[in-house]
């Protein structure tokens, strides 16, 4: 399904938004849709459909939560007018939040003396959101769109949870919260008013007192994302794995204990010493999840050590959680399925 900006007007604040996951290019969003082997876009795999418009892949880009008004296409065409935010499509998952609610801000945009959002902590909130999946060259343009550093400051978010459509775990998202004393929450009679309760036009008439703070937990983030930083785990299934030959390349850089875990696909023996798994075919492939302190650091000499036949993407495991993962791109001629419960304890 597709939908042109004229569907989803930008005003009044936030403004309107598609039903479902979307990606946005050329003044048309594009539904987005989650399935057992990942997102599909008019029928095609979300990374195949980025690549056919010579656009960066999911996994380079990062999560940016956004609570406002930057889920809206409208306002998405007006960055790539206004800010420059250039034509490449971007990816809008629909998101469930939990403990953390969008709440009206102490003072108006100066652009169109709206109210704006910011968020907040709110212990047994409930809303619906969504995540950009932002390429490093967007985020800039986010940046400049929010007054980073003035009005609003990126930050690691720590504070309640964040689930995408298709039931992924987003631990830690990049997210714009409120810096400035305009963009603290607004306080009347003493409480936060949440923006699910009280449309633009009455917020507008609101009155009352900028917070302390946000009460979130969140980590400021002074540099560029960096789509390696996340996520800080990898699964490894073959000579990664503890205990085998090449987890010397990996252990440096854990920060926590292995746990055994699996992901959906089948592995298979290559005839070269080392196995593949095959992402997207039926079966269940057994390994480890590694947390990690230095993604960015380790994944150069771990990606060169793959080579081509690899590709590290995202993946799911059973609970939700995220982690890299190698997934088999070579020829598949002649692999060999193996049995269930490899590799041997």
């Amino acid at each position: 399904m597709q939908w042109p900006d004229s569907d989803f007007p930008e005003d009044p604040y936030p403004g309107a938004a598609p039903p479902s996951s979307f990606v946005h290019v050329d003044g048309v969003s594009h539904a987005t849709i989650p399935g057992s082997h990942g997102w599909t876009v008019d029928g095609t795999d979300l990374d195949e459909w980025l690549a056919t418009r010579g656009a960066p892949p999911s996994a380079g880009r990062v999560p940016v939560l956004s609570y406002g008004s930057n889920k809206c296409p409208s306002k998405i065409t007006w960055l790539r007018a206004a800010l420059g935010l250039g034509a490449d499509p971007v990816v809008v998952l629909r998101a469930a939040t939990t403990d953390v609610a969008a709440v009206w801000a102490a003072g108006l945009r100066y652009r169109d003396g709206q109210r704006p959002a910011v968020l907040a902590a709110s212990p047994g909130a409930a809303e619906q959101h969504a995540v950009w999946l932002a390429t490093p060259a967007q985020v800039e343009v986010l940046d400049r769109c929010e007054g980073r550093g003035d009005r609003f400051r990126l930050a690691r978010l720590r504070s309640g949870t964040v689930r995408v459509e298709d039931g992924t775990l987003v631990e830690a998202p990049w997210c714009y919260l409120g810096h400035g004393k305009i963009r603290k929450p607004l306080l009347v009679d003493g409480q936060l008013v949440r923006c699910a309760d009280v449309p633009q036009l009455r917020a507008l008439a609101l009155q009352g007192e900028p917070a302390p703070d946000d009460g979130l937990s969140a980590t400021t983030v002074t540099s560029a994302p960096d789509p390696d930083e996340w996520p800080a785990a990898l699964f490894t299934y073959g000579l990664l794995q503890p205990g085998q030959p090449s987890w010397e390349l990996v252990a440096p850089y854990a920060a926590g204990e292995p746990r055994r875990t699996w992901l959906p696909g089948q592995v298979a023996d290559t005839g070269k010493g080392y196995p593949a798994w095959l992402a997207g075919r039926r079966g269940s492939t057994p390994g480890f999840v590694v947390p990690l302190r230095d993604p960015v650091g380790m994944f150069p000499a771990l990606d060169e050590y793959e080579g081509d036949e690899y590709r590290r993407i995202r993946v799911a495991l059973p609970d939700g959680t995220v982690c890299w993962a190698y997934a088999w791109q070579g020829a598949t001629t002649g692999l060999i399925p193996l049995p269930a419960g490899w590799p041997p304890a």
